[in-house]
């Protein structure tokens, strides 16, 4: 070797003992692979071209030669996700939950069209709001991203119940009727309760309006059967990332589940808008990876996501009865893999995710219902799909909430913090 890399080597080094060994990892978008899907990324993939779809059947569909290997690879991650999510259509080229959205927005809209979507304090991901893919896709030159100002692009958003955590169905209805979007936009990236996708689809239906379903948090809820399942209740399309709840590595992926009109009208859409809309090659080297993880959730899939649905309650009671306000108590926290903590009186978000960091437990500030300032939010986003992975169970959260509970109010529990983590390095459900 004629480059010295000691000093790259030694920061890797670093960061894996950190982050594997002594922190305890609560970002809601994280989780950790398995040892096999790291393990098959690193092949000559990394350095090769494949646009287009897979050659099959004496059929030239690629615009590269040498992808025989790939097109093997990409075949059998196409149909393997498709058996797991029992569904008619896949696409696994998008690199990531967001390229996915990204896809749809540009195959499918165009300048001056309608959207219906959930706002960014109402937890929506921030590519469905004005400013983000979705938003940009619809405007026309002139045209104002500042909602509620002249001219402004048609961006609405879906109307919610009292509590903020959940979509009022017969409002959206009411909003769709009244102002024809071109598309509707459901998931959130602050999910913690599943969308009322029956009835708006089937209202949806009826106007001849596809339903977009952004599962990159949920995906592999959705897979284990633990959270609700979009594509069989009438959504048109599901986007998702597949490194979250779905514990690959950073891809992302549309599923659907359309008869052969609906497919004929709505697919090619998703399909351009992959390529050559959102991406030209696709990272190959990460495609066996999703393929290995597609396989680890067919065989472990419902166990894994029904813990992690276990651990999130657990750690949200444990945290709210110690008396660390955690949100939708009356809902009974989540029925996902995340929680949201308001942590207003301790300094807010900002400043509570950096003490829980001084103290190696990593999460993430959030805007919570009413919060303004995505920059100065008063909440925190916890997710526990990586420590469930890890092992950690009901108990080992409740001990968890204590040690959070005592670093929000300025406690030093980091010597606690890694001896907890060291109880839990061993990776389950591989």
């Amino acid at each position: 070797m004629t480059v010295d890399i000691s000093d790259i080597e030694r920061i890797l080094a670093e960061q894996n003992r950190w982050r594997q060994t002594q922190t305890i990892n609560l970002i809601a978008s994280e989780n950790t692979p398995s040892e096999a899907v790291r393990r098959v990324q690193n092949s000559d993939f990394m350095g090769r071209y494949a646009e287009g779809h897979p050659n099959r059947d004496g059929q030239v569909n690629r615009y590269y030669q040498g992808t025989r290997y790939i097109d093997e690879i990409e075949r059998m991650a196409h149909d393997e996700i498709i058996e797991l999510f029992n569904v008619q259509q896949a696409d696994v080229r998008p690199i990531s939950g967001n390229a996915a959205n990204t896809a749809i927005a540009l195959g499918f809209l165009r300048g001056g069209d309608t959207i219906v979507a959930n706002s960014t304090d109402a937890g929506g991901h921030i590519s469905h709001g004005p400013v983000g893919v979705f938003g940009r896709r619809i405007q026309n030159r002139g045209q104002s991203l500042k909602l509620g100002a002249a001219n402004s692009v048609n961006l609405h958003y879906l109307p919610l119940t009292p509590d903020h955590y959940h979509v009022d169905a017969q409002k959206t209805i009411e909003v769709i009727d009244q102002v024809a979007p071109q598309l509707v936009v459901m998931g959130k990236s602050l999910f913690l309760f599943p969308e009322p996708v029956a009835e708006v689809a089937a209202f949806c239906k009826t106007k001849n309006i596809p339903l977009l379903y952004d599962g990159a948090h949920v995906l592999g809820l959705v897979a284990g059967g633990q959270f609700q399942d979009p594509l069989h209740e009438g959504a048109t399309w599901m986007t998702g990332s597949t490194h979250k709840t779905f514990p690959g590595p950073q891809r992302g992926v549309i599923l659907g589940n359309m008869d052969a009109e609906a497919e004929k009208k709505y697919w090619p859409a998703a399909d351009r808008g992959v390529f050559p809309g959102s991406s030209s090659n696709h990272h190959l080297n990460t495609l066996p990876a999703l393929l290995v993880a597609v396989r680890e959730m067919k065989q472990y899939g419902r166990e894994y996501a029904a813990q992690i649905v276990r651990n999130a309650q657990s750690l949200g009671q444990s945290l709210d009865e110690l008396g660390t306000p955690v949100e939708a108590r009356e809902f009974g926290y989540t029925k996902s893999h995340m929680i949201a903590v308001n942590v207003a009186q301790w300094g807010a978000g900002v400043e509570v995710a950096k003490r829980l960091e001084e103290n190696d437990i990593i999460v993430n500030y959030n805007m919570l219902p009413g919060d303004a300032d995505p920059r100065h939010p008063s909440g925190l986003r916890i997710g526990v799909s990586e420590m469930t992975r890890f092992g950690m169970d009901e108990r080992a959260m409740g001990e968890l909430a204590q040690l959070m509970h005592d670093a929000i109010r300025g406690k030093n529990v980091k010597q606690q913090v890694n001896a907890l983590r060291a109880r839990f390095t061993t990776m389950k459900f591989v």
